[in-house]
């Protein structure tokens, strides 16, 4: 995780933040602090895609492993949300916004956490080669299709 996001990141930090004070975190802040909840959002976003738990269709390129970084980033700032004491920014979930990869309306939490989550993002898979070493963590592990020979075989074999 460090290659992605130090510990002394402001995603790393929000993140150890938002961890350590889970049940307090929003009390510390007078308003919803969407750039706390953003970093954190971030962090969680790589940490579960390092981890690969719940990966279940592999990205092939850079645009489907950015989607699936923001969506899971998403939940984390739906989380957030959900256990927060403190109103949200003016218009809240009603705030909605257009998701141009799929050309659909879809309603976000807050869009300033979610630009700043998506910001956050794009600046981790812009430095060096971290695109491609994440787009290459999960492919090594995939196994591939059996072939059709294979499959044949398996099919003689069971029959008796």
């Amino acid at each position: 995780m460090d290659r992605f996001l130090a510990p002394h990141t402001s995603e790393a930090i929000a993140h150890s933040h938002l961890t350590e004070n889970w049940f307090t975190w929003d009390q510390d802040h007078p308003a919803f602090d969407e750039t706390l909840v953003a970093g954190c959002a971030s962090y969680q976003a790589f940490n579960r895609y390092l981890s690969g738990s719940d990966l279940f269709i592999i990205p092939r390129s850079r645009s489907e492993l950015e989607s699936v970084l923001r969506r899971y980033a998403y939940d984390s700032i739906h989380n957030v949300i959900a256990i927060s004491r403190r109103p949200l920014q003016r218009g809240g979930y009603s705030r909605v916004s257009r998701d141009t990869h799929r050309s659909s309306i879809v309603l976000l939490p807050a869009p300033q956490t979610c630009m700043l989550a998506e910001k956050s993002i794009r600046d981790v898979l812009n430095t060096n080669d971290n695109a491609e070493v994440l787009l290459a963590l999960h492919t090594a592990n995939r196994r591939p299709p059996p072939s059709t020979s294979d499959r044949n075989l398996a099919a003689t074999s069971i029959r008796t």
